[in-house]
């Protein structure tokens, strides 16, 4: 019998590359994106195959990754996306992650996993697979849709 919660359908994954990835489980937001998303709802948080090390040099990325491993090709945390919207300059948007000219994914609720689940990712958002969603609710069995 398959229920609601199976298939993935209440869930999305994003793909991050590193380090901007672990910035968003220390705080980061919003996550900045060339395009919209409707999605709203439960993230999965993927850290892809890429390592941006140009990012690395960026003083607010290296305090705020200082300390923390950077898994690749993991999942390593959930979010809620609550709100995807145009930058509407510094004035009403003053996270010094804000990238203007970009759309900002609003992240709240972002919980980091104890341990990275490895997986594939995808651009844009991509529909997990029950056996990745069931993986990372061992580890959070109170996330719900």
């Amino acid at each position: 019998m398959t229920t609601a919660l199976e298939g993935g359908d209440w869930i999305r994954g994003i793909t991050i590359r590193q380090p901007w990835a672990t910035c968003i489980l220390a705080g980061k937001t919003p996550e900045n994106r060339p395009k919209p998303w409707a999605w709203r709802g439960w993230v999965l948080i993927h850290a892809g195959q890429k390592l941006d090390r140009a990012a690395l040099r960026d003083p607010l990325v290296a305090t705020t990754i200082r300390g923390r491993e950077l898994h690749l090709g993991a999942v390593i945390g959930v979010a809620r996306l609550i709100d995807c919207h145009v930058d509407q300059g510094p004035e009403h948007c003053t996270s010094p992650w804000a990238q203007r000219d970009a759309h900002h994914l609003v992240l709240a609720d972002v919980h980091e996993l104890p341990l990275p689940v490895p997986a594939t990712g995808a651009l844009p958002a991509w529909k997990p697979t029950q056996d990745l969603v069931d993986q990372v609710r061992q580890q959070l069995p109170d996330l719900r849709p």
